[in-house]
């Protein structure tokens, strides 16, 4: 085996190793959350799973956008496809493994390959442009730090350059075709390759293939880092987006779930003989949620699967008219409060408490109640999140738990305990105005 076969193989050791160990960080820091039961109607999931993570359905809502963004994540996906020959020639020692075996059809796959990596490098070239030059309002929002804008523009650059090396690599693979140089043997013309050959004809063949070789070499450990990188970034999108849109919940988007020992408790108080299946409902260990761990599973899956885009954000009425509330903070923020508790539980266990939490440390009081409830957000986004049922939560523990509301609600929620409507009259006064 020769010494670059080695060195392959470590590196894509190395490569499975830590994706695997971030993944199942990730996975642990999801199943911090409360158990939620999911897995009905299966067919039902698979279509979405199709048309909401393949199919970018609901990015359609923006049609210009939506291509460019299907030809960076169609081209990448498919593209990489190719990571298959590479992978196998890095391992064999071999070049083009699969052109002998697929003769003359070999050409017109590598030829599609690298029409679809021009349309990825124009689509990551006009997002940059999107985000630096003309500069969005929802990609400079306060949430909007250094770090998530850096970390858009590196997946951004750093696709341009992988699909840069790729078609680099191609062209001189083709002129080393050309001048029978060692094992590259004919494969026939590549079409995009082939017109870039012109800006390598002068080099030598030597230099040919050092040129050809550093291409190949960076575009696998390219795709390699990437594949790591993207676990820490906000691309992870681009695989939990899958499970996200299978695990959705089942319901019409508009839909506030009731909390059913609520829901009980005020039958009871309307119609004291409705007890029949009181029992079945367990009371509740905290109302609400105060920190990740008191909400669902689904939610910080919600929360790693956001793309950040601020869809949800640009949407929002009470982030429009001013108020401190962003969706996209909401999401970002229980992501990041997961990871921290996480990493705090796995180093000291469960049992101790490192004394911060979601609500206050990460999102203000001020954030929840400016919310509507309106549910733009979750109708704007694209991989069908939901910050609204994180907001409720949040404000449910403030009211529930801490009696902590405006004094606006407070007026209302005493009505509708005294009077069983939000108005400020008794029941038997509620049709007087029929006689006016």
């Amino acid at each position: 085996m020769s010494i670059s076969a080695v060195i392959f193989i470590l590196a894509t050791l190395l490569t499975i190793g830590f994706f695997s160990f971030r993944i199942k960080t990730i996975l642990f820091n999801i199943g911090l959350g409360r158990a939620e039961k999911l897995n009905n109607r299966k067919s039902r999931r698979f279509k979405n799973m199709l048309l909401l993570a393949f199919g970018q359905k609901k990015m359609f809502q923006r049609p210009v956008p939506a291509m460019l963004h299907f030809f960076v994540y169609a081209g990448f996906i498919i593209i990489n496809i190719e990571i298959l020959e590479i992978v196998l020639d890095g391992v064999t020692g071999r070049h083009r493994l699969f052109a002998p075996l697929m003769g003359f059809s070999y050409a017109g796959f590598i030829s599609a390959f690298e029409i679809l990596a021009v349309l990825v490098i124009l689509g990551c070239a006009i997002f940059l442009i999107r985000r630096n030059i003309l500069k969005l309002k929802r990609f400079h929002s306060a949430e909007m730090t250094a770090w998530p804008r850096s970390d858009a523009n590196i997946i951004l650059i750093t696709e341009i350059l992988l699909m840069s090396a790729f078609l680099s690599m191609n062209a001189c693979d083709q002129l080393l075709q050309q001048s029978a140089y060692q094992h590259y043997v004919f494969t026939g013309s590549f079409l995009i390759s082939s017109m870039l050959k012109p800006l390598f004809s002068g080099i030598s063949v030597d230099g040919l293939h050092i040129i050809e070789r550093s291409a190949w070499w960076f575009h696998i450990l390219g795709v390699f880092a990437f594949a790591v990188y993207v676990t820490y970034s906000k691309h992870l999108h681009i695989f939990l987006a899958f499970p996200n849109s299978y695990f959705m919940r089942l319901k019409p988007w508009s839909e506030i779930a009731n909390m059913p020992a609520i829901t009980r408790e005020v039958k009871l108080m309307l119609d004291p003989s409705a007890t029949s299946g009181s029992d079945d409902v367990p009371p509740p260990g905290r109302f609400g949620a105060r920190d990740v761990n008191d909400l669902s599973w689904k939610d910080l899956l919600d929360a790693y699967s956001c793309t950040e885009c601020g869809r949800c954000t640009s949407a929002c009425p009470a982030n429009e008219t001013g108020k401190k509330l962003s969706p996209r903070s909401i999401m970002m923020a229980t992501r990041d409060r997961a990871d921290e508790l996480g990493k705090f539980i796995r180093k000291n266990g469960k049992d101790k408490n490192d004394g911060k939490s979601l609500l206050g440390d990460y999102i203000s009081v001020e954030e929840l109640n400016a919310c509507t409830s309106c549910q733009a957000c979750v109708y704007e986004c694209p991989v069908s999140i939901n910050p609204l049922k994180i907001i409720i939560d949040l404000r449910r523990y403030l009211i529930m738990e801490e009696s902590k509301s405006p004094a606006e609600w407070n007026l209302m929620f005493s009505n509708l305990e005294n009077n069983f409507a939000p108005w400020q009259f008794s029941p038997e006064d509620r049709l007087q105005w029929t006689e006016v």
